[in-house]
């Protein structure tokens, strides 16, 4: 067994005062051995809200890690078997058409940060409206009509590129997050955080390249919330693929 520490920023948060669920997935799942090799996938399950700028031990064993904050277990990764049936993606175009009515566009009054804010999770590095491109991936999914998913037209920034453009597994996980949680909001369902996040990268994204994000819902279990969530390239080849479970708060 051996153990190493790291923190996540702060700028990677997804509520105020936590990590983004994605980022985190990223961020953990590197650490497994193997990591995300193509076609390969890696299961993250989140225990406890990831603090943020704080270190965090990480314990490997056979199977994957422990990641904790002190005595508390914030998460355990591993390799994990991965089927998915990933639904054909709208267009770049018709994401791009539908893109003012996602909920992350929406002004209303906040119930984490007060007063009226812009969007569902205003700050959120995946899909907050109020942060800059370069501060945020601003991955703004909404529904289309005529299909059963929510899509999001998106173009990533060469701030988040790791060097040569290719963006790392971290901004991919973040990409394949809140698109899971929109879908279920187009369905007019409020669920709660990210439980697990299970990922399999099958090819490179690059930063500045045209990509469409969708998400779908694919049923509940009680307060057990199922996503699917895809990332596709400019040439609709399927890039990354997702299945999340969200907790929800009732």
């Amino acid at each position: 067994m051996r153990e190493v520490t790291f923190s996540i920023p702060e700028k990677f948060r997804g509520p105020p005062k936590s990590a983004n669920g994605g980022y985190a997935t990223g961020a953990f799942g590197k650490l497994v051995s193997g990591g995300f090799t193509p076609g390969r996938a890696v299961e993250v399950t989140l225990r406890a809200p990831v603090p943020l700028d704080r270190e965090l031990s990480v314990d490997s064993h056979d199977s994957g890690i422990r990641v904790r904050d002190g005595e508390t277990l914030i998460a355990e990764a591993q390799p994990a078997e991965f089927e998915l049936e990933v639904p054909e993606a709208a267009s770049y175009e018709r994401a791009l058409e539908v893109r003012e009515s996602s909920a992350a566009l929406k002004v209303g009054t906040h119930v984490w940060l007060g007063g009226e804010r812009v969007g569902f999770h205003p700050i959120c590095f995946c899909c907050g409206a109020e942060l800059s491109p370069d501060l945020g991936l601003r991955v703004f999914a909404a529904p289309v009509l005529g299909l059963s998913q929510v899509a999001a037209a998106w173009t990533c920034e060469p701030a988040f590129a790791a060097e040569g453009g290719e963006l790392p597994p971290e901004i991919v996980c973040t990409a394949l997050d809140c698109p899971g949680q929109f879908a279920w909001l187009a369905e007019r369902t409020r669920t709660g955080l990210l439980g697990r996040l299970t990922v399999r990268i099958d090819r490179p994204v690059r930063a500045g390249e045209r990509c469409v994000v969708i998400g779908w819902t694919i049923g509940n279990e009680g307060r057990k919330y199922y996503a699917g969530t895809a990332l596709f390239d400019a040439q609709g080849r399927l890039c990354a693929s997702a299945k999340a479970v969200w907790i929800g708060k009732f």
